[in-house]
C-alpha cells in the first residue's frame, strides 16, 4: 500500500489566546500558509506596517502576546478502504514555544523554531464519513502559541548565576532556540514573531523509507569514484530498489546489489555502492559545471519513493604552514576538485523579518544576483536561520559554496542547563541530516562571535582554551564551549558526510585566540587608525588599515573581514518608508536614524564621510550618493589589496573575503551592498569588478627619506604607484602586456608607458608587475594629486583583460573639472559611456521602472569608452548620470 502525504494548508484561522478585546479574541482566516502572526495582523489590518516609518515601536506588544492557531482537515480516505496505517503529523517549524492538540488532545509541545517534529497520531484521529472535497473536516488541529520573550526572560530569572551577555538584543534570547535577529541587531528590527511557519501535513503509511542518505568517496586522482546509498525503512520492510542517474541521464547500477538488515524496532537499513569511474565533477561557478545527479530509492513494489540530488566533488578545507618559511601562520584554504579557491563572497541574513513572505523566485534572484557579482561563497550566518529548502537548491545548481553556521550568535549561550544541551544536540543532528546531501555546503561553523565575546569580558569567564576536559567547560562561565567543541563536532562527524567542523567564526585553531591573525579564519573591526582615509589601506599583508567590519575568510596573516562603512540604500527604498512630502526627509531625521540600527552610525558616517569626500546633506539623493560611493570606495580598496596577497600555491596569504553583507530584512541604512528590494548599491559592483577572472591593480605609496637621522626639514618625498596583475583561472596567459597612462584632471594625457611586455601570468594566482614614481609627476609637493592614472592589462590579441583608474586619495584633496563632454548612449543593450575629462564614480540611472544595469559607479578617463550592460533599457534619452563634483 503505497504511503500518501496530505498538505495541512487551508482553512487555518488565528486569534489572540487570551484577549478581552473583541477585534483579537475572534477568529480571522490566515493570509497564507505557512505564516506569522504579524502576517496576519497586517492581512487584517490590526496592525500598522512596522516597515514604515517608526511604526516598528507599535507593534512591540504581539511578541509579548500568546497566539491561537486552528485548523480541521479530514482522515485520508484510504483508510476507510484499507485500515492499519500510521498516521503520523509532520511539522517542519513552529515559531517557537507551541502546544500542539489534535481533537483536544493534546500531542506535543516544543521549544525550537528549527527542528521538525514528527507526532504519531494513528489513535486519534477520527475514522470514517469525512470527505474533504464535500467540506466535510472531521478532525480539529490546534497549534498555542506563547511568547518567546517572556518563556526567555523567566528562564534567565531561574539561572541568575549564569553570565547573560550578548551583543544585539535582549539578553534572554540566549535561552530561547529562536532566530535571534528577531530580538533586533545592529541592521534589523526587534520583531518578535510566532507561528506555524514552516508546511504542515499528514503522512499516512504502512512502510516509509524514513531517511535517504549517502556518502561520496573521490580520490585525489577525482577518477572512481564511490558513492554508498542508504536507506532506513520505517515499518515491514521488502526489497529497496537503489538507483543513480547522472546529469546527462545516464542511469547507473549498483556494482552490488541492494543489501538489507534489521535494525531495532520495525524496519530495515538498505545499502547499496555505486562505481563511477569518470564522474561529472561538479564545481563552483567560473571554475566548471555544475551536474547534478539524481539518487532514488524505492520502497517494494512502489509503496515508497524517496530521491535526492547530489554533486560529486572532492572538497577540502586545507590549513598548512606556508611555503616560506619566514611568514608565520597557515592557510585556511578551500579546495575543490583539487583547485584552490578564492573565496570571494558575502555573509548572508535572512532576507526578511517575516520569512514566510520570501518566495522561492526571491530567493533565486537573490542567489544569482551573487553569481552575477563574481561571488563564489555565502556564508549562512548564525543569528538567523538554516535557510530555505530552494536556498541550498539553488546554490546547488548555481554553483555557489556554502559556509553554514551553527545558529548561535554574540552571546554566551547557557549550555549548563541539561535540557538546553538536548535540545541543541536534536537541532544539530535534525539540521545536518537535513542538508547533508548539497554539494554546495563546504564548512560547518559553531556560532558567530561568541570566542569573541567571551575573550571581551573579566578573566575571559574562566576560559582557558588548554583545558581540554568537556565535564570542566560546564563549571566555567562560558559554558557554551561544550557546545562548540563537543556536541556539535560529535554530530558533524556522524552525520555531516566528511564535511569539516569549525569551531566558531572567528576561530584560531591551536590556541582558541579569535583574534590571532595567523591561523584560521578572522572578523576585523579596528585594525588600525579608526576611520582612516582610504589612503591609508595596507601596502602589503602584515598591516591592516581602516575600521573594519567584513567577515572574511583568510589564509592570513592579513586580517580582513567587515569594513564597518554602511550606506543608505536606493532613494525607492527610502521612499517606501518615508513619504516624499514628510517633514522627516533630510539624512539626520528621527526617522531616517530609526531606520539604521547601529550604534553611533551617526558618528561613523559622518567621520568617513569628512575623512575622505566632500559632500552635501542636500538634496538626500546626493547625500545618498556620497554615502554610497564611499561604501564602494572602501570595499574595492579592501578586496583590490586582500586579493593581491593570492599569490600561488603556497603562498595563499588571503585565501578569501566575504563583506558584511550582501542583503538586508527590511528598508534600512546598513553594510549591505544590495538593498531590502534587491537594489544593488554602487559596493555591490565594485566587489563585482574585484572579482573578475582578470584584474590589475594599483596603489599610490608616498615615500619619505631624510637626508639624514637628524633632520625632519630636509626630506625626500618620492610619490610612487605600484601595480600587480591577477588572474582567478586556473589556466594562464601569455603574450600579454601591462601599460599604464597618467592624464591630468583638465583631461591631458601627460605620460604613456608600457610596464611590462609578452606577460605570462600563471593561473589562480597575483603577481607584482611594477613600483615606479608617478608617471608625468614633476616631483613638486602635491602636484601628485592633480595626476589620474589608468592602468590596462592588454591580452596578446589586443583585447582589454582588465582596467583600473587610479585617482588620488583622499578625494576630498582633489579639484577635478566638470566634463564638458560626457557622454551616455544607448545601443544594442548597452550603455556606452565616455568622457573628455577624468571623471570619479559615474552612476548610471534611468526613472524607468525594471531596468538593470550590469555594472555602475564607473571611473572614466579620456580616450575610452566604457561599455555597461543594460536590461530595458533602448533610448538614450531615459539616462541620468550622477558623479562625483
Amino acid at each position: 500500500m503505497s504511503k500518501t502525504i496530505t498538505p495541512i494548508h487551508r482553512n487555518w484561522v488565528f486569534r489572540q489566546s487570551s484577549s478581552t478585546a473583541s477585534d483579537l479574541a475572534q477568529f480571522r482566516p490566515v493570509s497564507q500558509f505557512p505564516t506569522n502572526v504579524h502576517l496576519d495582523l497586517l492581512h487584517h489590518g490590526l496592525i500598522p506596517n512596522p516597515f514604515f516609518a517608526k511604526q516598528e515601536v507599535d507593534v512591540q506588544w504581539v511578541g509579548e502576546g500568546g497566539w491561537i492557531y486552528r485548523t480541521s482537515f479530514a482522515t485520508p480516505g484510504a483508510h476507510r478502504v484499507r485500515g492499519g496505517e500510521k498516521d503520523v503529523l509532520v511539522f517542519e517549524g513552529l515559531d517557537t514555544y507551541a502546544t500542539v492538540r489534535v481533537n483536544g488532545k493534546e500531542v506535543l509541545r516544543c521549544d525550537n523554531m528549527f527542528v521538525t517534529h514528527r507526532v504519531d497520531v494513528t489513535g486519534i484521529l477520527k475514522r470514517g464519513g469525512g470527505d474533504e472535497e464535500e467540506g466535510e473536516r472531521e478532525n480539529e488541529l490546534e497549534v498555542e502559541f506563547d511568547s518567546a520573550f517572556l518563556a526567555g526572560k523567566k528562564v534567565v530569572e531561574a539561572w541568575p548565576d549564569h553570565h547573560w551577555g550578548c551583543w544585539n538584543g535582549d539578553v534572554s534570547r540566549l535561552a530561547v532556540r529562536k532566530a535571534q535577529y528577531h530580538y533586533g541587531w545592529d541592521w534589523g528590527p526587534t520583531l518578535l514573531t510566532c507561528g506555524p511557519w514552516r508546511p504542515v501535513y499528514l503522512e499516512s503509511y504502512n512502510s516509509s523509507i524514513a531517511e535517504l542518505h549517502f556518502t561520496i568517496h573521490v580520490p585525489s586522482s577525482l577518477r572512481d569514484v564511490v558513492v554508498t546509498a542508504t536507506a532506513e525503512v520505517e515499518g515491514p520492510c521488502s526489497e529497496v530498489v537503489f538507483t543513480l542517474t547522472s546529469a546527462s541521464g545516464v542511469k547507473i547500477s549498483p556494482s552490488t546489489a541492494s543489501v538489507s538488515r534489521f535494525k531495532s524496532g520495525n524496519g530495515a537499513i538498505a545499502e547499496a555502492k555505486f562505481e563511477v569511474a569518470d564522474p561529472e565533477l561538479w564545481f563552483p561557478h567560473g571554475y566548471g559545471a555544475q551536474p547534478l545527479y539524481k539518487l532514488s530509492a524505492v520502497l517494494g513494489d512502489h509503496i515508497d519513493k524517496l530521491s535526492k540530488t547530489l554533486g560529486i566533488r572532492r572538497s577540502q578545507l586545507t590549513q598548512r604552514k606556508f611555503d616560506e618559511p619566514e611568514e608565520k601562520g597557515e592557510t585556511f584554504l578551500f579546495e575543490i576538485n583539487n583547485v584552490s579557491i578564492f573565496c570571494g563572497g558575502s555573509n548572508w541574513i535572512p532576507a526578511d523579518s517575516f520569512i514566510p513572505r520570501i518566495t522561492d523566485e526571491q530567493y533565486q534572484e537573490w542567489l544569482e544576483l551573487l553569481v552575477a557579482g563574481n561571488q563564489v561563497m555565502v556564508r549562512v550566518w548564525a543569528g538567523g536561520i538554516y535557510e530555505e529548502p530552494i536556498f541550498y537548491e539553488t546554490c546547488d545548481k548555481l554553483g555557489i559554496l556554502v559556509w553554514q553556521d551553527f545558529a548561535f550568535a554574540c552571546g554566551n549561550y547557557p549550555a549548563m542547563i541539561p535540557a538546553f544541551r538536548e535540545n541543541v544536540r536534536k537541532e544539530a543532528i535534525d539540521t545536518v541530516k537535513k542538508l547533508r546531501h548539497h554539494p554546495s555546503i563546504v564548512i560547518w561553523a559553531g556560532n558567530n562571535e561568541d570566542y569573541a565575546y567571551v575573550e571581551g569580558q573579566p578573566n575571559q569567564l574562566g576560559y582557558k582554551y588548554e583545558d581540554k576536559n568537556p565535564d570542566n567547560w560546564l563549571k566555567t562561565g562560558f559554558p557554551a564551549r561544550y557546545i562548540y567543541e563537543k556536541i556539535l563536532p560529535e554530530v558533524v562527524a556522524a552525520y555531516g558526510g566528511g564535511v569539516p567542523y569549525h569551531p566558531g567564526s572567528p576561530f584560531t585553531p591551536g590556541n582558541g585566540d579569535s583574534a590571532d591573525k595567523t591561523a584560521g579564519d578572522i572578523h576585523q573591526w579596528n585594525g588600525g587608525p579608526p576611520y582612516s582615509p582610504l589612503s591609508l589601506f595596507p601596502t602589503n599583508k602584515c598591516q591592516s588599515g581602516m575600521e573594519t567590519k567584513i567577515d572574511i575568510k583568510t589564509s592570513t596573516p592579513l586580517p580582513g573581514a567587515l569594513l564597518v562603512n554602511s550606506a543608505f540604500p536606493d532613494i525607492k527604498t527610502i521612499d517606501s518608508y518615508l513619504p516624499k512630502d514628510s517633514k522627516d526627509r533630510y539624512p539626520q531625521s528621527s526617522t531616517i536614524d530609526h531606520h539604521n540600527k547601529a550604534t553611533g552610525h551617526e558618528r561613523r558616517i559622518a567621520l568617513y564621510l569628512v575623512e575622505n569626500l566632500r559632500h552635501t546633506f542636500s538634496p538626500i539623493e546626493k547625500y545618498i550618493y556620497a554615502t554610497q560611493l564611499m561604501q564602494s570606495e572602501c570595499l574595492s580598496t579592501a578586496y583590490r589589496l586582500w586579493r593581491r596577497q593570492w599569490k600561488g600555491p603556497g603562498k595563499e596569504y588571503v585565501a578569501g573575503a566575504l563583506v558584511w553583507q550582501i542583503n538586508d530584512c527590511w528598508p534600512v541604512t546598513s553594510w549591505a551592498i544590495v538593498d531590502y528590494y534587491l537594489r544593488p548599491k554602487y559596493a555591490y559592483f565594485a566587489i563585482k569588478r574585484e572579482l573578475e577572472k582578470y584584474t590589475i591593480g594599483m596603489k599610490r605609496v608616498q615615500v619619505k627619506t631624510p637626508k639624514d637621522k637628524y633632520t625632519n626639514a630636509y626630506i625626500d618625498v618620492d610619490e610612487r604607484v605600484q601595480v600587480w596583475i591577477g588572474s582567478l583561472k586556473t589556466e594562464g596567459i601569455k603574450g600579454a602586456s601591462v601599460v599604464i597612462k597618467a592624464f591630468d584632471v583638465g583631461g591631458e594625457k601627460i605620460a604613456e608607458k608600457t610596464l611590462k611586455d609578452d606577460v605570462a601570468l600563471e593561473g589562480n594566482r597575483s603577481v607584482e608587475i611594477a613600483d615606479i614614481r608617478i608617471p608625468g609627476w614633476d616631483g613638486k609637493t602635491d602636484s601628485h594629486r592633480d595626476i589620474v592614472l589608468a592602468a590596462y592589462l592588454i591580452g596578446k590579441d589586443g583585447s582589454t583583460l582588465a582596467r583600473r583608474i587610479g585617482f588620488s586619495e583622499p578625494l576630498k584633496y582633489l579639484t577635478l573639472q566638470p566634463p564638458k563632454s560626457l557622454k551616455a548612449s544607448v545601443e544594442e543593450g548597452h550603455v556606452h559611456l565616455s568622457s573628455d575629462v577624468p571623471v570619479k564614480g559615474v552612476v548610471v540611472e534611468s526613472s524607468k521602472e525594471g531596468v538593470v544595469f550590469e555594472d555602475n559607479c564607473i571611473d572614466l578617463v579620456p580616450g575610452e569608452t566604457v561599455w555597461i550592460g543594460v536590461k530595458g533599457l533602448v533610448k538614450s534619452d531615459d539616462v541620468m548620470l550622477q558623479y562625483l563634483s
